[in-house]
């Protein structure tokens, strides 16, 4: 038998579609549904690694995670990866196919949306219920004609609908009344309710509104989900962390990590345990005026190593991060971030720009060239080195997603087990692991391939117990005794009840002909 599938529409980017998924998700494998989450395509920097060696989107994997059930690259089988105002990489069922401009996209919407179909029907027939997310506003008139994710994707899938608005971003009535007015009456009839996200202060307030967006859409609201500051849910793309407000904790015993905010930072969502870590500070830096003394600097990974290298020389940070190094700083550097701190980056084969060569921050000795093959691993590896003048233990869990080979002029003794002869992790043919980490000779710069890289506790306690002492700071050891992925399940549940208790899921097991109640457990 087909799979049921329920989509989740929005009336524009960041209403809360993803989240909204990801609950259902949950509340649907409470109930004890075999659910998996898809989204045909998917846009965002924020992507991750399959046990099979696929990049997929990292709010798939998310939902998934929400359901249950291991990702896999059919539940994102297109993942556009920006590079430039107008190119992306293309990722189909997760290898990359090129990078290409809207209009070469737009021209291979035959095999695009085959790719799509594919991956729809194998899940189809794995799974009893789909939960279809869509992109943006799926009333977007200009891209209706080669739509593949909104209300097209709804028709192959026969899917029923739910419509999601923000209300904390204001205009809510022009949203949801204005998205249906614009669709056609049948794409309106294939939408069963209505769903009012991030909802602050006295909901009776809103009784008149939600009669008039009632009576003018006839739509049912189907619940006003409230806006948790405490929830946390990986968000999609670096948006989220552009949004983030650095409020100031400032005090002696508080590590200050700053993280520079490229502008087309990828994975951000590798640092954002540390932001629930006691006596920590982390912030992103828009502009080198920012920067200030930080404790740590982090230069995270990005789609664009070169573009941003560049964005570093222009925009005054480069200066700032040499001075701020050269006077005692600590720099992590992940990724892009390490290749940027290299002494010179080579693309003689174009990969990511036109320019043959371009010198790096010279923090490290080390050279990176970039190859057309991507670099797609997970991995499970103990650490035992010397970083900030102590020695780090633990084992990290974490992927790689890179372009490139980078190779060490030479490397520090305190890198246990490495030798001089290796490249650091990232050949497009080496299986060898040398060492996770190349740490300079000062013992304050290090840089590493690995995503998720504080994921697990004893790595991240060990780290930052290392920090701390390098910075005096030692009076604010202590911290979160579990994994990334504990905490996550602990805020999945948390997602879950929250729309239990503000959804009206009889509705929803109604659309969907459920014969299990949806509730919590």
């Amino acid at each position: 038998m087909k799979a049921k599938s329920l989509m989740i529409l929005g009336t524009a980017s960041h209403v809360g579609k993803s989240v909204v998924a990801a609950g259902l998700c949950r509340l649907l494998s409470d109930a004890g549904y075999k659910v998996a989450p898809f989204k045909a395509q998917n846009m965002s920097n924020n992507s991750f690694v399959t046990r099979e060696g696929g990049e997929m989107g990292r709010a798939q994997v998310v939902q998934a995670e929400c359901a249950r059930v291991e990702p896999h690259v059919d539940m994102n089988p297109i993942l556009l990866k920006p590079s430039s105002d107008n190119g992306s990489q293309v990722i189909v069922h997760g290898k990359s196919v090129g990078h290409m401009s809207a209009k070469d996209y737009y021209n291979a919407k035959e095999k695009i949306s085959s790719a799509v179909r594919e991956s729809y029907e194998r899940l189809a027939s794995q799974y009893e219920i789909l939960v279809i997310e869509g992109a943006g506003s799926c009333a977007e008139i200009n891209l209706k004609e080669n739509d593949i994710v909104n209300l097209k994707m709804a028709e192959w899938a026969d899917a029923r609908c739910v419509l999601v608005g923000d209300i904390d971003a204001g205009g809510i009535f022009a949203s949801m009344i204005g998205t249906l007015d614009l669709l056609t009456e049948s794409e309106r009839a294939r939408i069963d309710g209505l769903i009012i996200n991030k909802f602050r202060g006295d909901r009776s307030l809103f009784d008149q509104g939600m009669d008039f967006i009632e009576t003018k859409t006839g739509k049912k609201i189907l619940g006003m989900i409230p806006h948790d500051r405490e929830l946390w849910i990986d968000a999609e793309d670096g948006v989220a962390a552009e949004r983030q407000k650095s409020e100031s904790k400032k005090t002696d015993d508080i590590l200050d990590i700053a993280i520079i905010l490229l502008p087309r930072m990828s994975n951000f969502t590798d640092f954002e345990i540390l932001r629930r870590e006691p006596g920590i500070h982390l912030r992103y830096v828009r502009h080198a005026g920012e920067m200030g003394n930080p404790d740590l600097l982090i230069l995270p990974g990005t789609k664009s190593t070169l573009g941003d290298l560049e964005y570093l020389l222009s925009s005054g940070f480069q200066g700032k991060i040499k001075a701020y190094f050269e006077n005692g700083g600590r720099i992590l550097g992940v990724c892009g971030g390490l290749q940027m701190l290299g002494e010179k980056i080579i693309d003689l084969h174009g990969v990511e720009s036109q320019k043959p060569e371009m010198a790096g921050l010279g923090i490290f000795k080390m050279t990176t060239e970039f190859f057309s093959e991507k670099v797609l691993r997970r991995l499970t590896q103990p650490v035992n080195q010397v970083l900030f003048g102590s020695r780090i233990e633990g084992e990290i869990e974490g992927y790689e997603i890179h372009m490139g080979k980078s190779e060490i002029a030479s490397l520090h003794q305190s890198n246990a087990g490495a030798r001089n002869d290796m490249p650091l992790r990232g050949g497009e043919a080496d299986e060898a692991i040398p060492h996770l980490f190349f740490v300079d000779a000062s013992g304050r710069a290090a840089g590493t391939y690995i995503h998720g890289l504080f994921d697990r506790a004893p790595f991240r306690h060990s780290f930052l117990a290392a920090l701390r002492k390098s910075c005096g700071k030692e009076g604010a050891a202590g911290g979160l005794s579990f994994s990334a992925q504990d905490f996550k399940e602990i805020h999945y549940n948390r997602l879950a009840r929250l729309l239990a208790e503000n959804l009206d899921l009889l509705f929803v097991q109604e659309c969907l002909r459920l014969s299990l109640p949806l509730s919590l457990i």
